[in-house]
């Protein structure tokens, strides 16, 4: 399953660098995550990196995206074969 963040975001900049995929960018007014780049950190960390050092706990699971592990080590493989 895809991370989303919700409106509680205050843009506090520490997710950005934390993401292994660059799945994080600036939305209009507050991060964004990009589903089709979202693993939650499958393949390159035990846990969502952004989620570990959110100060407001503002990334939940996206409903809108849900995936199994096998699927996001699938994502995970994709987006790292060119690498």
């Amino acid at each position: 399953m895809a991370l989303i963040i919700t409106d509680d975001c205050t843009c506090c900049d520490v997710c950005l660098p934390e993401c292994p995929n660059e799945a994080i960018s600036a939305g209009d007014d507050m991060y964004v995550i990009d589903p089709n780049k979202c693993t939650e950190c499958v393949g390159h960390f035990d846990e969502p990196q952004c989620r570990t050092v959110c100060p407001v706990d503002c990334i939940p699971n996206d409903p809108a995206h849900v995936e199994s592990q096998d699927e996001l080590m699938e994502k995970y493989t994709k987006l790292t074969a060119s690498q």
